[in-house]
């Protein structure tokens, strides 16, 4: 089983290739080492180091594993499809935040997840820059620099209640009337600039919710586990968890209990819908899942 000293050892190697590999070049970036993927998306010389740095740690910690990380996924896409496969899975993203990294702010991290067969088993968040980290692992609970973490409760009132979105920017025409509707009914919207950082925010209590409209499995992954094992819930635009493999309905909402979840999600969705708020529906808790031993 996947214990908790496997989980200090995996958090022992990001702490150890982010020394190696990222923070040596953090601030110190030349012009050839930054480049886009496409416009507004950075990576660096350090995303690409750290994670085949990663790569090859985990998967000699866990023989038999897969990862699936950004800058692989951007490489050849079909990567994504071993989210689909029997393999233990490790999903990456080297850095989190390129652009605050590349600007020189601390605001950037390290996410590792792993998964299987779909199910998210353990995460860990780390914010070099910051010494910060954060782990979960699936029924051990949610950990900020070693102390138990939970949110904070908020119930269905919108007004007020802080969230976290995604830069106008970035925005469809469909997201631009969702959060319009949002604004309509009176919440607080701040801006991502890492969402390892923001889902952590909304771990510790010390945010409300967080809407999102994109599913990159990287982003999200290590998040939405320190979350729920904080006691949260993050449901898609159907009402259902996020699917790691992609092709979720968004936005991606995530607070502190179901009755916030829903309300963001319906007035996202519209006024009309906002009269009649959408239910989300909790499972029965699962089996203690079969996880695989790192040796």
């Amino acid at each position: 089983m996947f214990d908790d000293r496997d989980v200090a050892r995996v958090e022992q190697v990001v702490r150890r290739v982010a020394a190696e590999q990222i923070m040596p070049r953090f601030g110190r970036l030349a012009d050839a080492e930054v480049s886009e993927k496409k416009p507004g998306d950075l990576v660096t010389i350090a995303d690409h180091a750290a994670e085949r740095e990663l790569t090859r740690e985990l998967t000699a910690l866990l023989p038999g594993s897969v990862v699936v990380g950004e800058e692989a996924v951007a490489a050849d896409p079909s990567v994504l499809e071993l989210l689909n496969g029997d393999a233990p899975a490790w999903i990456i993203d080297p850095i989190d935040g390129t652009a605050n990294f590349v600007d020189g702010s601390p605001r950037f991290t390290v996410l590792v997840a792993l998964a299987h067969q779909g199910e998210l088993l353990a995460s860990w968040t780390y914010a070099p820059a910051l010494d910060l980290v954060a782990t979960a692992r699936v029924g051990g609970g949610a950990w900020i620099d070693g102390e138990r973490v939970r949110v904070r409760p908020t119930g269905p009132q919108l007004r007020h209640l802080d969230v976290t979105v995604a830069s106008p920017r970035w925005w469809t025409e469909r997201d631009r009337r969702g959060f319009h509707a949002l604004a309509r009914r009176g919440v607080s919207m701040a801006f991502y600039d890492t969402t390892g950082l923001d889902y952590l925010a909304l771990a510790r209590g010390g945010r409300g919710a967080i809407v999102v409209t994109w599913d990159n499995p990287w982003d999200h992954a290590a998040g939405l586990l320190l979350v729920a094992e904080a006691g949260g819930v993050a449901r898609t635009a159907a009402g259902v968890p996020f699917r790691l493999a992609g092709g979720n309905p968004l936005p991606l909402v995530a607070s502190a209990d179901a009755e916030c979840t829903a309300a963001v999600l319906a007035a996202f969705a519209g006024e009309a819908a906002a009269e009649q708020p959408l239910t989300v529906e909790l499972p029965p808790p699962a089996p203690e899942p079969r996880t695989p031993a790192i040796r």
